[in-house]
């Protein structure tokens, strides 16, 4: 243990962080103010009557509706804070705060990276980051530093290795080896310009499909490695820059991009972007007030990191079909899925059914979501009974839910038989309301 604290609180050189606030700053901006420019703001947030909360959310239902432009727009003011390192600890940490409202209050929208956001974001708020070239350092001379802690740049290396390999991991299953899964999602893709065509190639589909292994799963070694760093860097630019351009996946591609300033020395990363910052060469320990109590914080954070991931292992079924342990398990762009959804809704006095249509309460994009996610199929037979109940009509809910993986021959989801309002959920054990799979090769 006593090693461990000597290398994780040695003081190091903090240039690659003092620049990485400055990108991660304009680059948490950039995710706010353009989910207003892109109308996504609008989809996820004013435009539904309810949002699919992550359930135990449910009080955040009432960020709903156009004063979540102010949210958004708020946010981005906070990442300017962090990106100028202008009251950096009020900044970053008021901007976790509303982008994780925003995360937990709806998952129609759901992305992986929007997750680890929320966990960088929690990150950046424990650093030193404003320690040199920002305004806290003109307002407060005395705040500024040339050196950090070495957990700084550790603590973000594994978070960002436990993402990658799990990323990995997750395509080692038939329709992502065989290439299927990239051929379905290239076929959105015929109309981009100058590549639309490349993209329907078989031979781009296989390369796609292990190369997206490869780099996953050795990107980080490779650029620990330093014989390999620079190649690596380098075949990091061509992947994220493709994803960018043919997944448009938000700041993801920059922010992992961004997140290399720490494979590489100090001095390098001084020379080209803070020419004139001194370059700390020192090697001091400095050893923090319950050292011991921070590491086990620590230990047991990378021990749900590296847990959560795995749970689907342990509960019943296939998770492409069930989609229970999914989320926050960096499985990332794995699969196509479509589904048919009918939902009956009987009145229990007369036992007649009642007329009922998602137009009224869900938007498309969330009616796509509800007819592929057991969790939310549940959630919204517990919102209709309760909207039922306040007309003093109590009401059995029945769904009739046809679902395709990777273009598969659609099959029954859901057990019609099972009145929705008097299961359960529980995140961690298999509902068993949901039919078994039966995911066979695709012929």
């Amino acid at each position: 243990m006593k090693t461990l604290s000597k290398l994780l609180f040695k003081q190091v050189d903090n240039s690659a962080l003092v620049v990485f606030r400055i990108f991660f700053g304009f680059l948490i901006t950039a995710e706010a103010w353009g989910a207003i420019a892109t109308g996504w703001v609008k989809r996820a947030f004013v435009d539904p009557e309810v949002t699919f909360n992550f359930i135990g959310f449910e009080f955040l239902q009432v960020f709903v509706g156009q004063y979540m432009y102010l949210h958004f727009f708020l946010m981005g003011i906070a990442g300017i804070f962090v990106m100028l390192g202008y009251r950096y600890r009020l900044g970053i940490i008021w901007y976790f705060i509303f982008w994780c409202i925003a995360y937990f209050a709806q998952k129609s929208n759901y992305n992986n990276h929007y997750y680890l956001l929320v966990l960088l974001l929690g990150f950046m708020a424990l650093t030193p980051a404003n320690r040199y070239a920002s305004l806290d350092v003109k307002r407060r001379p005395e705040l500024k530093k040339i050196s950090m802690p070495q957990w700084c740049s550790y603590l973000l290396i594994l978070q960002m290795w436990i993402v990658y390999t799990y990323g990995s991991i997750a395509k080692l299953y038939p329709d992502w080896l065989n290439a299927h899964v990239i051929d379905v999602m290239m076929q959105a893709k015929k109309h981009y310009w100058l590549i639309g065509d490349l993209l329907q190639q078989n031979f781009m589909h296989y390369f796609l499909a292990y190369g997206g292994i490869l780099f996953d799963g050795l990107v980080i070694p490779l650029l620990l490695y330093k014989p390999t760093r620079c190649i690596t860097f380098f075949a990091a630019i061509f992947f994220h820059l493709f994803n960018s351009i043919v997944f448009q996946i938000g700041i993801f591609p920059y922010m992992s991009l961004a997140l290399c300033l720490f494979f590489f020395e100090a001095k390098t990363i001084r020379n080209i972007f803070l020419k004139k910052k001194p370059l700390y060469e020192g090697d001091e320990i400095v050893m923090p007030k319950n050292s011991n109590i921070w590491l086990g914080f620590a230990a047991i954070y990378f021990l749900l990191q590296i847990g959560l991931p795995l749970r689907h292992h342990f509960i019943q079924d296939n998770v492409l079909w069930t989609e229970e342990g999914h989320r926050l398990s960096w499985r990332m762009m794995l699969r196509s899925k479509s589904g048919t959804m009918v939902y009956k809704i009987i009145n229990k006095a007369d036992n007649k059914q009642l007329p009922f249509k998602f137009g009224d309460y869900l938007t498309k994009k969330q009616r796509r979501h509800l007819a592929t996610h057991p969790d939310a199929i549940w959630q919204f037979a517990q919102f209709l009974k309760a909207e039922y109940a306040k007309q003093d009509i109590d009401v059995a809910i029945y769904a009739n839910c046809s679902v395709s993986v990777n273009q598969r021959p659609y099959k029954k989801f859901i057990d019609p038989q099972v009145d929705l309002t008097t299961v359960q959920w529980n995140p961690f054990r298999h509902s068993d309301w949901i039919l078994p799979s039966d995911l066979g090769p695709i012929k």
